[in-house]
């Protein structure tokens, strides 16, 4: 399983459940990456799409407490085990988390491999994410280019689990 997030310098992920900043090249880029594949998200990050609708060309699944919770065109469950054993026959890499913060932490322990878009900037956060320069689990693989835009710098890492 994969993850898929954009962080800043500290790592971290959003406030009040918005993205960091809007990035066209990065919106791209988790476009391409999910196109065709399975993403896993919580119910805020479903929410928080345009018009609360799933993402298309991509199985959805939510993640939600909520035992009434049933938006048309994703699939709904209610604990991780759940999700796990719905996903049990799909290849690793057919799957990507993609947020919020408690799916990323309920999820990071089962994922192999973690593309995140990194900002070189601090933005005023409430939610982040695991710093994976600094867990020796993970190891950085490869990075891009940098990038640029509205002079914000970024680039694409990828984090590949040693552990």
């Amino acid at each position: 399983m994969n993850l898929i997030v954009a962080v800043d310098e500290k790592w971290g992920i959003g406030k009040d459940g918005g993205l960091l900043a809007h990035l066209p090249e990065d919106m791209k880029y988790f476009r391409e990456t999910t196109r065709g594949r399975t993403v896993v998200m919580g119910r805020r990050t479903l929410e928080s799409f345009p018009g609360g609708k799933p993402l298309k060309n991509r199985v959805n699944m939510v993640l939600s407490r909520d035992e009434a919770y049933a938006p048309e065109g994703v699939r709904v469950y209610h604990s991780v085990e759940d999700v796990l054993e719905a996903l049990r026959d799909c290849r690793e890499e057919d799957v990507f988390i993609i947020g919020g913060g408690m799916i990323y932490r309920e999820f990071l322990p089962y994922c192999s491999k973690a593309y995140v878009t990194y900002i070189h900037r601090a933005f005023d956060v409430d939610t982040a994410f695991e710093n994976l320069d600094q867990d020796e689990n993970w190891k950085l693989e490869s990075v891009s280019d940098g990038k640029e835009h509205e002079g914000i710098s970024f680039e694409f890492r990828v984090y590949r689990r040693v552990r």
